[in-house]
């Protein structure tokens, strides 16, 4: 085995303290940007590197691969909407995950080529990083799929599921084992096809908010896979980038589990039974108490405190520009407002958070859940824009909803309800909201950002 320089050993070093730092450094709003360079400034120098450690074959190939990828790396991220984040991230994951397959491969092809003695311990790694790596990849481009709109968002559910997903477990951990003992290119291959299989089953249930869960938990098995072919090509390196990605990935997914009030068992397996978190999606014909932005305006200009839900509606408007702007006139009367943030507000966690800093809103003023839903009941007014399931009592009393259990925000305890929307179409989950026949609730219909316009305008006005 060719021994790594003690020079590449040093930079592999500082490029891993530069990951650490990045996940540090992302953990605040006000270190976020600092860790997000320091991550990058890791990935490049672990890139670079690997050109000066020995002599590489198709060198050209290499240096194209790595243009295309700066290329569709630098336009995806100034092309993207904030929106679109959650897609961009389950693509990511997906990538990862495959690159990490398939790396295992040809690493497993070139061991054998050359005859040489490989490992149990060794060959457990590559099965591994074969099997998880295309599970990632499948289940991430799945999800994406879903989140884009490119096939249904509903569970996709058929007879006999549970026992083909079953059966696919099985079958992989039988040609994983023949794959250890007796190592081939081919069982290799066919590992990897049936890690597709499983990945594809493993997600098709899944609908409604349990997506995002799902994504976090495919970051933390391409992670994982990175971690394993890291040992597989004796890359210290990828063990510690890899590690990083499937124990943060792990801890988020437990995370967001619990702010949706499911286990991750729950969210994996409770699909297979019907358990997945989306209704039947219909909009309701109920009579409700709509009003006009003049009204709303009214309601907010002489109240003492105010409370905004924002939700996926208000980035798909992209009216976050303008409800800051309503904010600051105000607070400028003198009003109390905050924002509150659910866990799971938009499509993943912060992803609210950086949508309304990208609007400069002050982060002082977004409250977390827990922070926020005692002061419900104290507002004048709870301003719900774009939000719908994390302030659906059904969470709370009704057992047979799909989101029975997870914690909401207590906008059913303010004084006055209002909600911005653009139909009577119901949230992510898919179910109707009781609270939108509230007596005390009013609702806006409208695009959110023309209808926050008219809104701003009138509050002006008074």
């Amino acid at each position: 085995m060719t021994t790594t320089p003690v020079w590449v050993q040093l930079t592999y070093l500082a490029a891993a303290v530069c990951f650490i730092l990045a996940l540090k450094g992302l953990s605040g709003p006000k270190t976020a940007r600092r860790g997000n360079q320091l991550g990058a400034v890791g990935a490049a120098v672990a890139t670079v590197v690997v050109f000066f450690q020995k002599d590489l074959d198709h060198l050209p190939l290499i240096i194209a691969a790595i243009v295309a990828g700066t290329v569709l790396g630098v336009v995806g991220a100034y092309k993207v909407q904030m929106t679109q984040m959650p897609q961009l991230v389950a693509l990511f994951n997906g990538v990862g995950g495959g690159a990490a397959a398939l790396v295992a491969l040809l690493e497993l092809d070139e061991i054998l080529s050359h005859g040489a003695e490989v490992s149990t311990v060794i060959m457990i790694a590559t099965v591994f990083t074969i099997f998880v790596g295309t599970v990632s990849f499948a289940g991430s481009m799945i999800t994406f799929s879903k989140l884009q709109e490119l096939m249904t968002t509903r569970p996709v559910v058929f007879a006999g599921l549970p026992v083909a997903f079953g059966g696919s477990i099985v079958a992989s951990l039988v040609v994983a084992v023949f794959g250890v003992n007796d190592p081939s290119l081919f069982l290799g291959i066919v590992l990897a096809l049936l890690g597709l299989v499983v990945g594809v089953l493993l997600v098709l249930p899944v609908g409604g908010a349990d997506v995002p869960i799902v994504i976090s938990l495919l970051n933390a098995f391409t992670g994982l896979s990175v971690a394993a072919g890291g040992y597989v090509l004796s890359n210290t390196l990828l063990v510690v980038a890899g590690t990083l990605v499937g124990a943060s990935g792990t801890m988020l997914t437990i995370a967001m589990a619990k702010g949706m009030g499911r286990s991750v068992t729950n969210t994996l397996f409770g699909a297979l039974k019907g358990g997945s978190t989306l209704g039947a999606g219909v909009a309701s014909d109920r009579p409700v108490k709509s009003v006009s932005p003049e009204d709303v305006g009214i309601m907010l200009a002489y109240a003492n405190r105010v409370i905004i839900v924002p939700g996926y509606g208000l980035a798909v408007a992209q009216a976050q520009h303008t409800l800051r702007e309503l904010v600051e006139v105000l607070q400028s009367r003198d009003i109390e407002v905050d924002y509150a943030i659910h866990p799971v507000a938009g499509r993943m966690p912060g992803h609210m958070n950086v949508l309304l800093a990208e609007a400069q809103v002050p982060y002082e003023q977004l409250k977390e859940m827990n922070d926020i839903n005692s002061e419900f009941k104290n507002a004048d007014v709870a301003l719900v824009v774009g939000a719908n399931d994390v302030v659906n009592p059904a969470a709370r009393t009704t057992p047979s909803a799909p989101i029975y259990g997870m914690p909401i925000l207590n906008a059913d305890e303010a004084r006055q309800v209002v909600f911005m929307k653009r139909s009577m179409r119901p949230g992510f989950a898919g179910i109707e909201n009781e609270l939108l026949f509230d007596p005390k609730t009013t609702l806006l219909f409208g695009d959110a950002k023309e209808t926050m316009g008219k809104v701003l305008n009138a509050v002006k006005s008074l």
